[in-house]
Protein backbone atom coordinates (compact mmCIF):
# COMPACT_ATOMS: atom_id res chain seq x y z
CA UNK A 1 0.00 0.00 0.00
CA UNK A 2 1.56 3.84 -1.09
CA UNK A 3 2.33 5.72 2.11
CA UNK A 4 -0.57 8.07 0.04
CA UNK A 5 -3.22 5.83 0.32
CA UNK A 6 -2.25 4.54 3.72
CA UNK A 7 -2.26 8.65 4.95
CA UNK A 8 -5.61 8.86 3.11
CA UNK A 9 -7.52 6.59 5.35
CA UNK A 10 -5.62 7.32 8.57
CA UNK A 11 -7.07 11.14 7.83
CA UNK A 12 -10.28 9.34 7.03
CA UNK A 13 -10.54 6.89 9.95
CA UNK A 14 -8.34 8.76 12.61
CA UNK A 15 -7.61 12.24 12.37
CA UNK A 16 -11.03 12.82 14.52
CA UNK A 17 -11.54 13.33 17.84
CA UNK A 18 -14.98 13.09 19.27
CA UNK A 19 -15.77 16.30 20.31
CA UNK A 20 -19.69 16.84 20.50
CA UNK A 21 -22.45 14.91 21.68
CA UNK A 22 -24.83 12.29 19.04
CA UNK A 23 -24.86 14.33 15.78
CA UNK A 24 -21.41 16.17 15.66
CA UNK A 25 -19.38 13.55 17.80
CA UNK A 26 -16.68 13.95 15.59
CA UNK A 27 -14.40 16.53 13.84
CA UNK A 28 -10.98 17.00 12.48
CA UNK A 29 -7.45 16.71 14.83
CA UNK A 30 -4.31 15.89 13.39
CA UNK A 31 -3.03 13.13 15.40
CA UNK A 32 -2.54 9.79 13.40
CA UNK A 33 0.53 8.60 14.05
CA UNK A 34 0.98 4.83 15.19
CA UNK A 35 -2.54 3.85 15.11
CA UNK A 36 -2.58 2.35 11.44
CA UNK A 37 -0.53 -0.15 13.31
CA UNK A 38 -3.22 -0.87 15.67
CA UNK A 39 -5.34 -1.37 12.62
CA UNK A 40 -3.78 -4.28 11.41
CA UNK A 41 -2.54 -5.40 14.76
CA UNK A 42 -3.14 -9.18 15.48
CA UNK A 43 -2.81 -10.62 18.74
CA UNK A 44 -1.27 -13.76 19.58
CA UNK A 45 -2.59 -15.37 22.58
CA UNK A 46 -0.92 -17.78 24.55
CA UNK A 47 -3.94 -20.08 25.29
CA UNK A 48 -7.29 -19.96 25.16
CA UNK A 49 -7.45 -18.76 28.40
CA UNK A 50 -5.69 -15.83 27.77
CA UNK A 51 -6.96 -11.95 28.00
CA UNK A 52 -4.79 -9.36 25.65
CA UNK A 53 -5.23 -6.14 28.31
CA UNK A 54 -3.95 -2.74 27.86
CA UNK A 55 -4.82 0.69 28.39
CA UNK A 56 -7.78 2.50 26.37
CA UNK A 57 -6.83 5.31 24.55
CA UNK A 58 -8.53 8.76 24.70
CA UNK A 59 -8.82 8.44 20.51
CA UNK A 60 -8.43 4.76 20.06
CA UNK A 61 -8.63 1.79 17.16
CA UNK A 62 -9.23 -1.64 18.61
CA UNK A 63 -8.89 -4.56 16.14
CA UNK A 64 -8.71 -7.21 18.68
CA UNK A 65 -10.46 -9.26 21.71
CA UNK A 66 -9.41 -8.00 25.18
CA UNK A 67 -10.15 -5.97 28.36
CA UNK A 68 -9.29 -1.95 27.52
CA UNK A 69 -9.34 0.16 30.80
CA UNK A 70 -9.39 3.99 30.67
CA UNK A 71 -8.10 6.28 33.27
CA UNK A 72 -9.20 9.86 33.11
CA UNK A 73 -5.99 12.44 33.39
CA UNK A 74 -5.51 15.56 34.89
CA UNK A 75 -6.39 18.07 32.84
CA UNK A 76 -8.37 15.83 30.42
CA UNK A 77 -6.98 14.69 27.33
CA UNK A 78 -9.68 15.65 25.30
CA UNK A 79 -13.49 17.28 25.72
CA UNK A 80 -14.34 13.92 24.70
CA UNK A 81 -13.15 10.70 23.34
CA UNK A 82 -13.59 7.73 20.87
CA UNK A 83 -12.82 3.97 20.49
CA UNK A 84 -13.58 2.46 17.39
CA UNK A 85 -13.89 -1.32 17.32
CA UNK A 86 -13.50 -3.71 14.04
CA UNK A 87 -13.42 -7.25 13.57
CA UNK A 88 -13.67 -9.68 10.60
CA UNK A 89 -16.21 -9.11 7.91
CA UNK A 90 -17.74 -12.60 9.56
CA UNK A 91 -17.93 -11.29 12.75
CA UNK A 92 -20.37 -8.91 15.07
CA UNK A 93 -18.62 -7.20 18.26
CA UNK A 94 -19.71 -8.32 21.75
CA UNK A 95 -19.15 -5.13 24.17
CA UNK A 96 -19.12 -4.66 27.99
CA UNK A 97 -18.70 -2.00 29.91
CA UNK A 98 -17.36 -2.65 33.66
CA UNK A 99 -15.93 -0.99 36.52
CA UNK A 100 -17.55 1.96 35.61
CA UNK A 101 -16.60 5.14 37.97
CA UNK A 102 -17.91 8.14 36.49
CA UNK A 103 -20.14 11.31 37.51
CA UNK A 104 -23.08 11.40 35.25
CA UNK A 105 -24.62 14.37 37.04
CA UNK A 106 -21.64 16.07 36.27
CA UNK A 107 -21.78 15.88 32.29
CA UNK A 108 -19.95 12.21 31.99
CA UNK A 109 -20.56 10.19 29.92
CA UNK A 110 -20.67 6.87 28.10
CA UNK A 111 -22.08 5.47 24.96
CA UNK A 112 -21.74 2.61 22.84
CA UNK A 113 -23.19 3.51 19.27
CA UNK A 114 -23.94 0.43 16.99
CA UNK A 115 -21.72 1.19 14.16
CA UNK A 116 -19.31 4.01 13.20
CA UNK A 117 -19.78 7.65 13.39
CA UNK A 118 -17.09 9.93 10.77
CA UNK A 119 -17.56 13.26 10.12
CA UNK A 120 -20.62 13.26 10.65
CA UNK A 121 -21.72 10.52 8.93
CA UNK A 122 -22.64 7.44 10.09
CA UNK A 123 -22.05 3.73 9.21
CA UNK A 124 -24.32 1.84 8.21
CA UNK A 125 -26.51 4.59 6.71
CA UNK A 126 -30.02 5.10 8.46
CA UNK A 127 -31.52 3.34 5.44
CA UNK A 128 -29.70 0.22 5.33
CA UNK A 129 -29.21 -0.61 9.37
CA UNK A 130 -31.67 -2.68 10.52
CA UNK A 131 -32.66 -0.39 14.07
CA UNK A 132 -33.95 2.90 14.50
CA UNK A 133 -31.51 5.27 14.76
CA UNK A 134 -32.10 6.21 18.56
CA UNK A 135 -32.03 2.55 19.09
CA UNK A 136 -28.56 2.48 18.10
CA UNK A 137 -27.37 4.15 21.03
CA UNK A 138 -26.40 2.68 24.50
CA UNK A 139 -26.42 5.08 27.41
CA UNK A 140 -24.58 3.78 29.99
CA UNK A 141 -25.65 6.72 32.43
CA UNK A 142 -29.57 5.93 31.83
CA UNK A 143 -29.16 1.80 31.36
CA UNK A 144 -30.83 0.69 34.99
CA UNK A 145 -28.97 -2.96 34.43
CA UNK A 146 -26.70 -4.18 36.68
CA UNK A 147 -24.25 -5.51 33.43
CA UNK A 148 -23.71 -3.05 30.32
CA UNK A 149 -23.47 -5.67 27.37
CA UNK A 150 -24.51 -5.45 23.77
CA UNK A 151 -23.88 -6.55 20.78
CA UNK A 152 -23.14 -4.74 17.25
CA UNK A 153 -25.47 -5.64 14.18
CA UNK A 154 -22.04 -5.87 12.00
CA UNK A 155 -18.47 -6.19 12.10
CA UNK A 156 -18.27 -2.67 13.43
CA UNK A 157 -18.93 -0.52 16.62
CA UNK A 158 -18.38 2.67 18.42
CA UNK A 159 -17.91 4.17 22.09
CA UNK A 160 -18.08 7.83 22.73
CA UNK A 161 -17.05 8.62 26.08
CA UNK A 162 -16.09 11.56 28.35
CA UNK A 163 -15.05 11.64 31.92
CA UNK A 164 -13.29 14.55 33.44
CA UNK A 165 -12.70 13.54 37.35
CA UNK A 166 -8.59 12.76 37.44
CA UNK A 167 -8.23 8.61 38.29
CA UNK A 168 -12.14 7.93 36.96
CA UNK A 169 -12.76 5.98 34.06
CA UNK A 170 -14.27 2.32 32.71
CA UNK A 171 -13.08 -1.14 31.36
CA UNK A 172 -14.20 -2.46 27.96
CA UNK A 173 -13.97 -5.89 27.41
CA UNK A 174 -14.25 -6.58 23.68
CA UNK A 175 -15.28 -9.87 22.02
CA UNK A 176 -16.09 -11.16 18.71
CA UNK A 177 -19.14 -13.21 17.51
CA UNK A 178 -19.19 -15.17 14.49
CA UNK A 179 -22.19 -13.77 12.38
CA UNK A 180 -23.63 -16.60 9.93
CA UNK A 181 -25.38 -14.12 6.81
CA UNK A 182 -22.76 -11.04 7.57
CA UNK A 183 -24.25 -7.77 6.06
CA UNK A 184 -23.49 -3.97 6.34
CA UNK A 185 -19.28 -4.72 6.42
CA UNK A 186 -16.57 -2.58 6.85
CA UNK A 187 -13.20 -4.11 5.50
CA UNK A 188 -10.21 -3.76 7.13
CA UNK A 189 -7.90 -4.59 3.73
CA UNK A 190 -7.70 -2.76 0.22
CA UNK A 191 -7.77 -6.62 -1.34
CA UNK A 192 -9.64 -9.43 -0.88
CA UNK A 193 -12.61 -11.16 -2.34
CA UNK A 194 -16.03 -11.78 -0.44
CA UNK A 195 -19.86 -13.54 -0.91
CA UNK A 196 -22.87 -11.58 0.95
CA UNK A 197 -25.96 -13.83 0.71
CA UNK A 198 -29.57 -12.33 1.76
CA UNK A 199 -31.97 -15.16 2.93
CA UNK A 200 -35.59 -14.06 1.78
CA UNK A 201 -35.15 -10.65 3.83
CA UNK A 202 -36.04 -7.32 2.77
CA UNK A 203 -33.14 -5.79 3.69
CA UNK A 204 -29.86 -3.37 1.98
CA UNK A 205 -26.13 -4.64 2.79
CA UNK A 206 -22.92 -3.03 1.97
CA UNK A 207 -19.16 -4.12 1.89
CA UNK A 208 -17.87 -1.11 2.31
CA UNK A 209 -13.62 -0.23 1.41
CA UNK A 210 -12.09 2.26 2.75
CA UNK A 211 -10.05 2.40 -0.42
CA UNK A 212 -9.63 3.79 -4.16
CA UNK A 213 -10.17 -0.24 -5.52
CA UNK A 214 -11.21 -1.92 -8.77
CA UNK A 215 -13.76 -4.48 -8.23
CA UNK A 216 -14.59 -7.70 -9.47
CA UNK A 217 -17.92 -9.25 -9.48
CA UNK A 218 -17.35 -12.79 -10.38
CA UNK A 219 -20.91 -14.24 -9.48
CA UNK A 220 -24.61 -12.48 -9.23
CA UNK A 221 -27.26 -14.75 -8.38
CA UNK A 222 -30.57 -12.65 -8.38
CA UNK A 223 -34.25 -13.93 -8.69
CA UNK A 224 -36.27 -12.07 -10.03
CA UNK A 225 -37.72 -11.18 -13.84
CA UNK A 226 -36.16 -7.97 -14.70
CA UNK A 227 -33.51 -7.85 -17.24
CA UNK A 228 -31.74 -5.14 -16.93
CA UNK A 229 -27.87 -4.66 -18.49
CA UNK A 230 -25.44 -3.06 -16.54
CA UNK A 231 -25.57 0.32 -17.14
CA UNK A 232 -23.42 3.62 -15.92
CA UNK A 233 -25.49 5.81 -13.79
CA UNK A 234 -23.13 8.67 -15.14
CA UNK A 235 -25.68 8.59 -18.34
CA UNK A 236 -28.84 9.52 -16.36
CA UNK A 237 -30.03 5.74 -17.22
CA UNK A 238 -33.30 4.84 -14.78
CA UNK A 239 -30.91 2.15 -13.43
CA UNK A 240 -32.19 -1.09 -11.88
CA UNK A 241 -33.55 0.54 -8.81
CA UNK A 242 -37.64 -0.45 -9.85
CA UNK A 243 -36.24 -4.14 -10.49
CA UNK A 244 -36.51 -4.72 -6.45
CA UNK A 245 -33.47 -6.86 -6.45
CA UNK A 246 -30.06 -5.77 -7.45
CA UNK A 247 -26.90 -4.51 -6.67
CA UNK A 248 -24.99 -1.21 -7.29
CA UNK A 249 -21.28 -0.08 -7.24
CA UNK A 250 -21.39 3.30 -4.63
CA UNK A 251 -18.01 5.60 -4.45
CA UNK A 252 -17.39 8.42 -2.08
CA UNK A 253 -15.45 9.92 0.21
CA UNK A 254 -17.63 9.56 3.30
CA UNK A 255 -19.15 6.52 4.83
CA UNK A 256 -22.83 7.21 4.73
CA UNK A 257 -23.90 5.21 1.27
CA UNK A 258 -27.22 7.18 0.98
CA UNK A 259 -24.80 9.87 0.59
CA UNK A 260 -22.42 8.48 -2.46
CA UNK A 261 -22.36 8.44 -6.31
CA UNK A 262 -23.52 5.72 -8.01
CA UNK A 263 -21.54 4.13 -10.25
CA UNK A 264 -22.90 1.28 -11.78
CA UNK A 265 -26.10 -1.28 -11.02
CA UNK A 266 -26.57 -4.36 -12.11
CA UNK A 267 -29.31 -6.74 -12.00
CA UNK A 268 -29.38 -9.40 -14.16
CA UNK A 269 -27.81 -13.16 -12.82
CA UNK A 270 -24.20 -13.30 -13.69
CA UNK A 271 -21.81 -15.78 -14.29
CA UNK A 272 -18.95 -14.22 -16.14
CA UNK A 273 -16.82 -11.35 -15.16
CA UNK A 274 -17.92 -7.50 -14.66
CA UNK A 275 -15.36 -5.09 -13.41
CA UNK A 276 -15.07 -1.65 -12.05
CA UNK A 277 -12.17 0.97 -11.20
CA UNK A 278 -13.52 3.11 -8.25
CA UNK A 279 -11.30 6.36 -7.44
CA UNK A 280 -12.63 7.55 -4.02
CA UNK A 281 -12.03 7.15 -0.43
CA UNK A 282 -14.95 4.41 -0.13
CA UNK A 283 -15.92 2.00 -2.48
CA UNK A 284 -18.99 0.00 -1.98
CA UNK A 285 -20.36 -3.45 -3.12
CA UNK A 286 -24.41 -2.53 -2.18
CA UNK A 287 -27.03 -5.56 -2.48
CA UNK A 288 -30.56 -4.48 -2.24
CA UNK A 289 -33.27 -7.04 -2.02
CA UNK A 290 -36.89 -7.03 -1.95
CA UNK A 291 -37.10 -10.03 0.61
CA UNK A 292 -38.78 -12.23 -1.94
CA UNK A 293 -35.91 -14.43 -3.11
CA UNK A 294 -32.75 -15.37 -2.30
CA UNK A 295 -29.86 -13.01 -3.93
CA UNK A 296 -25.43 -13.73 -3.84
CA UNK A 297 -22.94 -11.61 -5.16
CA UNK A 298 -19.10 -12.46 -5.18
CA UNK A 299 -17.38 -10.35 -6.01
CA UNK A 300 -13.18 -9.35 -5.53
CA UNK A 301 -11.41 -6.00 -5.17
CA UNK A 302 -7.85 -4.80 -5.25
CA UNK A 303 -6.24 -1.50 -4.17
CA UNK A 304 -5.52 0.94 -7.22
CA UNK A 305 -2.07 1.83 -7.72
CA UNK A 306 -1.39 5.77 -8.02
CA UNK A 307 -0.98 5.55 -12.50
CA UNK A 308 -4.41 3.57 -12.17
CA UNK A 309 -6.21 6.37 -10.26
CA UNK A 310 -8.69 8.27 -12.79
CA UNK A 311 -8.17 11.68 -13.69
CA UNK A 312 -10.61 14.37 -12.61
CA UNK A 313 -11.93 16.19 -15.72
CA UNK A 314 -13.72 19.35 -15.67
CA UNK A 315 -17.67 19.32 -15.60
CA UNK A 316 -17.03 15.51 -15.35
CA UNK A 317 -18.59 13.28 -12.70
CA UNK A 318 -15.23 12.00 -11.89
CA UNK A 319 -15.07 15.28 -9.74
CA UNK A 320 -16.72 13.73 -7.45
CA UNK A 321 -14.21 11.26 -6.12
CA UNK A 322 -10.97 13.09 -7.14
CA UNK A 323 -8.18 11.31 -5.33
CA UNK A 324 -4.99 13.35 -5.07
Amino acid sequence: MSPSVRTQLLFLLLSLSARTMLSRYIEEDASSDGLYSLLSLEQKRESEDFVFRRDLRCLDMLATEGQFTFVASSPPQQPACAAFIIGEPSEVIGLEVSDVNIDCDAGDFIKIFDGWVLKGEKFPSNQDHPLPLHQRYTDICSSTAPGHATRSSQNVAMVFFRIRNPDSGFSLIVKKLRNPFPCNIMSQSPEGSFTMVMPHQHSNCSFSIIYPVEIQLTQLSLEQDKSNQLRSKARLSSGCSGSGDYVELLGGNGVDTSRMFPVADLCFPLSGLAQMKIGCDNSVVRLVSSGNYINRVSFRYRLLERNELPEAHENSLDNMCNVE
